[in-house]
């Protein structure tokens, strides 16, 4: 997971964090891009928006290079 994206221009050190954040019962996740997206019902529903999140990002890169 520490692969570079054609979006950054240079190399830098990530650190990996808890992606999944709970607000008064209400789950949220955050992504690179800065974004805070969410609320989800449970912690799970959280994780599985995060899995289908990175599928429409990976999709919408690819669309970009063709």
């Amino acid at each position: 997971m520490f692969a570079q994206r054609a979006e950054d221009m240079r190399p830098a050190t990530h650190y990996r964090s808890e992606r999944i954040s709970a607000v008064n019962g209400e789950y949220f996740f955050s992504t690179r891009e800065g974004t805070l997206e969410g609320p989800y019902f449970t912690r799970v529903d959280a994780q599985r928006e995060i899995d289908f999140y990175i599928q429409r990002q990976s999709g919408a890169s690819q669309q970009r290079e063709r």
